[in-house]
């Protein structure tokens, strides 16, 4: 059990007022458990329906349908004075900057933290509640539609619920990252995954995302760079998810064949005949303009690491590299460098087309609290223990980029 399992009533924030005094209140404060609500179905951006926030005394619903100035509620989220807590926190993240154009800062995400102390990779919230309080959380209403009102009694006690836990979690789980002084690197790393979510994808290259783009070369690949941006864009424009733009599987098709007449379009198996109708005159457009282009203009082949000559022998040395400082740090490697994070590194150091770049990302290994406790094994691009992995890297491909 923990001492804050027990009912709390909630307080309904609906109106400016309500909020101007809830946020005077909330500025005394050092930490606040915050949680949102949201729904995303068919649109690209989450639609925020709620917010909870517990200060240890008081569950408090924010409604941000009913309520359409913030700015106060944001100035609090972005006070550096007071720690907000989250857990599983990158959808919360971008509901929040795609509503209110901001991203909580310091953020503690139990989540993250837990993993950190070995207590699970991505474990649930529920199911860390359960494991460290013996309390099943009710997830009845997790599916729920948040932008409809009124709110019912029952998703009210749920959203309740989910934040007086979520302080108990953060009081629990910050007493050891503190005992461990990893406090630091979990603030980071959720520092570092809001500039993410901050910055959007540049539309040039929307096309690097697509499974199978790497079948494709010349005139077919210059086709699926520029359906994949326009897409994105509309996307963007209308506030759709891209699959309901049009579906990944149509987009590859018709880059596969770059139809020049409606004929040839229609007859895309993948391509719905009310999409085709839409967006015919853009995605014959694009297409004529693609099979119009020189070789010289034409879009350089996707590249793959498995294609690089002693890519296996690469990874292994950078797993060997990553469980060794893991080991040191007595963290779990995987929390260190995921595989995709590894991988991230060898493209950065040998593709020459690197979306990280283009977005002005490092590889995350290379980057904020890992990119520090790093640096402390490397001096002079030379590993300072066994794990000589700038030599084993560049004697396998010629490397582009300095470690």
């Amino acid at each position: 059990m923990h001492p804050y399992n027990k009912t709390y009533e909630y307080l309904y924030v609906d109106t400016p007022a309500q909020l101007t005094q809830l946020c005077a209140h909330y500025s005394t404060q050092e930490v606040l458990a915050i949680d949102t609500e949201f729904v995303r179905t068919q649109t690209l951006t989450p639609i925020l329906g709620l917010i909870q926030v517990f200060d240890k005394h008081q569950v408090a619903l924010i409604d941000p349908v009913a309520i359409n100035d913030l700015s106060e509620f944001s100035s609090i989220l972005t006070n550096p004075n007071i720690v907000k807590v989250a857990h599983a926190c990158s959808e919360d993240l971008e509901a929040l900057w795609h509503h209110l154009h901001i991203i909580p800062t310091p953020l503690f995400d139990t989540q993250f933290a837990a993993a950190m102390l070995g207590l699970g990779v991505s474990v649930g919230y529920a199911n860390l509640v359960e494991n460290l309080f013996e309390i099943t959380v009710d997830k009845g209403e997790s599916r729920t539609d948040w932008i409809q009102r009124p709110l019912s009694s029952a998703q009210c006690a749920y959203a309740s619920a989910d934040v007086t836990h979520l302080m108990a979690l953060y009081e629990h789980i910050y007493k050891e990252t503190q005992i461990l002084q990893k406090t630091d690197w979990v603030l980071d790393e959720i520092h570092q995954l809001g500039l993410k979510k901050s910055i959007p994808l540049p539309t040039e290259i929307a096309y690097y995302s697509l499974k199978n783009n790497w079948k494709l070369k010349g005139k077919q690949l210059s086709a699926l760079k520029e359906l994949a941006k326009w897409r994105l864009e509309v996307a963007r424009k209308e506030n759709m998810a891209v699959n309901f733009v049009i579906k990944e599987i149509a987009l590859f098709e018709i880059a596969s064949k770059v139809p020049e007449t409606p004929q040839a379009l229609f007859d895309c198996h993948n391509l719905y005949s009310k999409q085709a109708r839409l967006y015919k005159d853009d995605l014959l457009r694009i297409c004529h303009a693609a099979k119009e282009q020189s070789n010289i203009q034409a879009v350089p082949r996707i590249q793959r690491l498995v294609e690089f000559n002693g890519y296996k022998a690469c990874l292994n040395a950078v797993k060997d590299f990553v469980d060794h400082v893991a080991l040191q740090q007595n963290i779990p490697a995987p929390v260190l460098a995921s595989k995709k994070q590894m991988n991230q590194l060898l493209k950065w150091c040998w593709f020459d087309f690197d979306e990280l770049e283009l977005q002005g990302f490092k590889p995350d290994i290379l980057t904020g609290w890992r990119g520090e406790l790093f640096a402390d094994y490397i001096q002079g691009k030379q590993l300072l223990n066994q794990h000589n992995l700038h030599v084993v890297i560049a004697g396998h491909h010629e490397i582009k980029r300095s470690l």
